[in-house]
């Protein structure tokens, strides 16, 4: 990719992977080698270490702690962060709702929350889906009734990622069920220790706990918890979709693994007493994921040029978060095929190659079939770019 940067950017490039090389701790990166469920110390410690530099909210701009870099900067800081195993940080706080309180919120909730989430202090999730309103997040029956001082919310949330120990949500919720299905809904600031809130674990294929089943009983929310105008709540949701969308491609966690998992497939051998990975079926496997991802990194390459240029996403959002999570779930597929089934099985065997690579590939693996339905299903994303851009 050295094609696309300039010497100022390479050398930017050098400055942020000394940083890293120099500041993560070893632990951490070891942790984030081993599984993608992270504790919520782990994730606030690498963000405190990024925020003493300046560099937590590095997408953030500078009136709010941003470090005043580039589209591409923040490209090559992101992709020097996965290649070094740096943990990923919080998304909610970081990459969603910070945006949203800086863009629709008042001058005193971003006083309030914004100092938070930029140290790693608060964690934060999202209420949008539910059960019976998934990716239609214009079905949402979550209830928000004005009372003196502020606002009841009522109903359930799904799919609560990081529920369990956010200490916020924002909350999408009816406040106006006389109009059109979108045009009736606010966003809302909800604190997760509300004596009506409670949370149902969800243990996903994987066996980890990272989502969970929200419940809201008589929540009060004060009237400086509403985000925006009341019945706006449509227009703030779809800004913080297109943001989620774009960062779920995972372009550069993706080229990571892809990368690890070249070099593991290079260390066992074939059946014909060569490397694994030279042969022929398993190397044209290979090279078709590699054009792919090359093909990926090179359209977010476009989408940030476009946000240079000062253009929100747009369907671009939808077809990137299709691309990236689509061959997430086949660089997965095609660990479980260098591992075999010799692999699975050393998975509780001991201590070789296979047994240390098997256990974290097999967690992605079966936690990765989400991705193509969290952040809007993929399906959905498909008819948004018919109606966008192909005006079917």
């Amino acid at each position: 990719m050295d094609a696309f940067f300039t010497a100022d950017e390479i050398a930017f490039r050098d400055e942020v992977r000394a940083f890293i090389r120099e500041n993560l701790p070893t632990d951490l990166a070891q942790k984030t080698r081993d599984g993608i469920h992270l504790a919520r110390e782990d994730m606030a410690r690498w963000n405190t270490i990024l925020d003493k530099r300046g560099w937590a909210v590095h997408h953030w701009p500078t009136e709010y702690g941003g470090p005043g870099w580039t589209p591409i900067q923040r490209f090559i800081f992101e992709a020097e962060c996965a290649s070094g195993d740096a943990p990923p940080l919080s998304v909610f706080g970081l990459y969603l709702v910070g945006p949203t309180i800086y863009t629709f919120g008042s001058s005193e909730q971003r006083a309030r929350y914004l100092p938070g989430i930029r140290s790693g202090e608060t964690f934060w999730c999202q209420g949008y889906s539910e059960p019976d309103a998934g990716s239609d997040l214009a079905a949402v029956r979550t209830t928000a009734r004005k009372v003196e001082g502020g606002w009841i919310i009522d109903g359930s949330k799904a799919w609560t990622s990081e529920g369990h120990f956010a200490d916020l949500m924002i909350c999408l919720a009816r406040t106006n069920p006389n109009v059109k299905p979108q045009a009736g809904l606010s966003l809302f600031i909800v604190d997760m220790k509300d004596k009506g809130i409670s949370l149902q674990p969800v243990i996903t294929i994987d066996s980890g706990h990272s989502v969970n089943t929200t419940f809201m009983d008589n929540v009060f929310v004060p009237d400086d918890g509403l985000i925006g105008e009341v019945d706006k709540g449509w227009t703030y949701a779809k800004f913080l979709l297109s943001h989620e969308r774009t960062n779920n491609a995972q372009v550069h966690r993706s080229r990571r693994e892809f990368t690890r998992l070249k070099d593991l497939a290079a260390a066992l051998p074939g059946s014909g007493g060569g490397r694994l990975i030279d042969e022929p079926a398993m190397c044209r496997r290979f090279t078709l994921v590699e054009a792919n991802l090359v093909s990926l990194e090179i359209t977010v390459l476009r989408v940030l040029a476009d946000q240079t240029e000062g253009r929100e996403p747009g369907p671009e959002a939808s077809i990137v978060k299709i691309i990236g999570s689509e061959l997430q779930q086949r660089i997965t597929e095609l660990a479980m095929e260098v591992l075999g089934e010799e692999g699975i099985k050393a998975e509780h065997e001991g201590d070789s190659l296979l047994a240390q690579e098997a256990q974290g590939w097999t967690e992605r693996h079966l936690f990765r079939r989400v991705v193509t339905i969290y952040a809007g299903s993929n399906e959905i994303q498909k008819t948004i770019i018919a109606r966008s851009v192909l005006g079917m």
